[in-house]
């Protein structure tokens, strides 16, 4: 995108953001409508769809053995990878993941992670030998903006829709029995990203706000209000006074949307 076209698209950005407005009309704390569909893949153990505006998430979880981490020998594992389809965005490629994608998977790995969303212990089947993991594959197939809050919404959305496979270990091998188990949850996070554009903060930012904006703040929040893992991204930077009224921003926003999602 050249300069001016930059420049003229910021001015029209902040002229509406003076009069407390965005170019799609909403005020500078408001998200887009939001639509989860769960279980729509038929052979994933878990998924989610989710559209955040025209910003749409697909999300796959899939259930398989493997050996624990030699420093948590009681603990399943969890990993989490993104992937921007070409047909999602001009400027997304097909081959192996760049920046963008990595930086995506480990944004909304650290919010589940880090408010220990996922009960680990419970994914163990032999300490130190053999563990459930979970492989959460998030798909972007439209970008409109926000990648981070839609994928870190349909993955949250997807892992209250997985089901594990009923086990028992008989002399030290495993046995898959009929029936299924929800995957054992703690937490259900929620993501909020605020965007700074000339000291003014937004929530949920558009592409084309996304396009001007300085720089990015994350926080994932759990269900007692506490904030998890905060991620910052964006070349600029936030005073410790924007930090502290972004905190509250995602904090009520955060409070609002679990009331609308029912988690």
């Amino acid at each position: 995108m050249s300069s001016l076209v930059t420049k003229v698209k910021l001015k029209h950005i902040e002229q509406f953001i003076e009069k407390g407005k965005r170019l799609d009309d909403r005020g500078l704390i408001d998200t887009r409508e939001i639509k989860i569909e769960q279980g729509i893949i038929e052979k994933a153990e878990g998924s989610a769809r989710v559209f955040l505006g025209k910003t749409e998430i697909l999300v796959g979880v899939k259930v398989e053995t493997g050996e624990p981490f030699p420093d948590t020998p009681n603990d399943g594992v969890m990993t989490v990878n993104a992937e921007l389809v070409p047909l999602a965005h001009p400027d997304f490629e097909p081959g192996p993941p760049d920046e963008k994608s990595i930086e995506l998977a480990r944004v909304v790995d650290r919010g589940i992670r880090e408010s220990h969303a996922i009960n680990t212990e419970k994914l163990c089947i032999e300490p130190g030998k053999k563990v459930f993991v979970v492989f959460v594959d998030i798909y972007v197939l439209n970008h409109d903006g926000n990648l981070i809050d839609a994928s870190a919404m349909a993955s949250m959305a997807a892992l209250m829709n997985t089901k594990m496979p009923n086990y028992e270990l008989k002399d030290g091998e495993l046995k898959i029995k009929q029936g299924y188990t929800p995957l054992p949850m703690k937490s259900h996070p929620i993501t909020v990203t605020i965007g700074k554009i000339n000291n003014k903060l937004i929530i949920d930012p558009g592409l084309e706000e996304e396009s001007v904006m300085d720089s990015r703040i994350t926080f994932a929040i759990n269900e007692d209000g506490n904030i998890c893992a905060v991620q910052k991204g964006g070349s600029s930077f936030f005073t410790p006074q924007q930090i502290l009224e972004a905190s509250k921003i995602a904090l009520d926003k955060a409070a609002e949307l679990r009331k609308k999602l029912n988690w």
